[in-house]
């Protein structure tokens, strides 16, 4: 009689309440880093106030828990229902800030990049159950590119994080001094050692932890101030358009519907490996489920105040880590994000990182996205003259305005906001050369019978 019982599969299984409490704070802890970078690096791009930084911060953090949410309890048609959490996407760091830095201030260019993100949120939604169809589109060769690009079009803001950042430039005039480059080069051996030990806990924490130590530290030296601590309120709610509607350019959309391109194939990666952890299979309609679930979630975000969202490939590790399958500990994790994002008070000790501490691990973080792009082009055929033109050409392109800065002023408004991006100019050209060299053409890349059939390659962590 026993064996007719049907079993509640683990992934479906709604463990105790203090079981989903700690298993759920631990996927937090192995989040929150990733969470919070993305408007602290954005903010310090394009030049926003530390109260408006302290918004972003909760506005994020309560978005990430509705995300994940409907991710993994899912509804109707949307969500994949697995233990994956929802957070803002790092692709997305590069093109907001090459948004932001061409708006005349940051409410403006925050007007601009959540236009660009409402718009792909619902590009996604309607489009889910054609995208996994469109992956071929972006083999390595053009998503190794893209990764590449971002990574190098970003270190350039890392660098001048380092040295002080803007403050540094015009008010302190201490630009580049010793004392900025010790905290920010402090806080990058500090980052490294603790990867060096090998925990994969510590791993996982590294750059929150880097963070920490290194702004102890300039507060303990009368460099840094958490005087915005005191000024902002114990509690906050996250309101629709905050800083007002939207503005819709079409410099933005497509840069917010390229990242989301790349983000589908992130989100195909990791539903299937987090299928493989967990035991269940993840079919075509899971597929569209988890994309649905992107596409609301974006454009939760543009309203909200925040950011584009996908599946974070370092929690999908920590489900094969843990072994613990259940869908709702991920729940569980959303709830506790959403009331974390309800208190600014907190969201201010994160906002008073200093300049030079953020950008020591910001070097650290934008030079090994630009390592996942070399990596994912380690598994295109570069030996075919096809793909290495695709790169070649696609990070040239790329590096036009960045060394040019006048490159496309006198062209219109909208089309200006595309020749003045590196990261659009080259993802488009990585984007069109593919169709044109490997699409179009019935001919198979030359070499492609001589190398070995390889293992489906596993998400990268980001």
């Amino acid at each position: 009689m026993s064996d007719e019982t049907p079993r509640v599969h683990p992934v479906d299984e709604v463990l105790p309440l203090p079981r989903l409490a700690l298993y759920g704070f631990q996927h937090v802890l192995a989040f929150y880093a990733g969470a919070v970078i993305v408007p602290i690096l954005v903010a310090s791009a394009i030049g926003l106030s530390p109260e408006q930084l302290v918004y972003l911060i909760n506005a994020d953090l309560f978005t990430c828990g509705i995300a994940s949410i409907i991710q993994a309890l899912g509804f109707w048609k949307i969500g994949v229902r697995l233990p994956i959490v929802q957070g803002v996407t790092f692709t997305a760091v590069a093109p907001m800030i090459a948004i932001g830095q061409g708006a005349e201030n940051g409410t403006a260019a925050l007007l601009a990049i959540y236009g660009g993100v409402i718009t792909a949120g619902v590009v996604t939604f309607l489009a889910a159950p054609f995208l996994g169809r469109l992956v071929r589109f972006f083999p390595p060769v053009v998503t190794g590119t893209v990764l590449t690009v971002m990574g190098l079009m970003l270190l350039p803001n890392a660098i001048t994080d380092a040295a002080g950042g803007a403050a540094a430039k015009t008010v302190t005039k201490d630009f580049g001094s010793w004392k900025h480059l010790m905290y920010a080069g402090g806080t990058l051996l500090f980052i490294l050692v603790l990867y060096r030990l090998r925990r994969p806990f510590l791993s996982s924490v590294a750059i929150l932890l880097g963070l920490v130590g290194g702004t102890a530290v300039s507060f303990a030296l009368g460099d840094t101030s958490f005087d915005q601590v005191g000024r902002s309120d114990w509690l906050g709610i996250t309101t629709p358009f905050h800083y007002g509607m939207p503005t819709f350019q079409i410099g933005a959309i497509i840069a917010m519907c390229l990242v989301m391109m790349v983000t589908v194939v992130e989100t195909v990666g990791d539903a299937k490996a987090t299928g493989e952890i967990v035991g269940k299979e993840v079919t075509d309609d899971d597929i569209a489920r988890a994309l649905r679930a992107d596409g609301v979630s974006t454009f939760l975000g543009g309203t909200l105040n925040a950011f584009p969202y996908t599946c974070f490939a370092q929690n999908v590790g920590l489900v094969r880590l843990t072994g613990v399958r259940s869908r709702f500990v991920v729940v569980a994790a959303g709830v506790i994000m959403m009331v974390l994002g309800l208190f600014p008070k907190a969201a201010a000790y994160v906002a008073a990182i200093p300049p030079d501490v953020l950008g020591g691990a910001a070097v650290a973080m934008f030079g090994m996205v630009a390592v996942v792009g070399i990596q994912t082009l380690s598994k295109a055929d570069l030996r075919d003259e096809r793909n290495a033109l695709i790169v070649g050409v696609s990070v040239g392109i790329a590096f036009l305005p960045a060394t040019v800065p006048a490159f496309g002023e006198n062209m219109p408004r909208d089309v200006a906001a595309i020749l003045n991006s590196g990261i659009l100019l080259g993802s488009l050209t990585a984007i069109v050369l593919n169709l044109v060299f490997n699409v179009l053409t019935r001919r198979p890349p030359e070499g492609e019978q001589d190398i070995p059939a390889t293992e489906p390659a596993t998400p990268v962590e980001r």
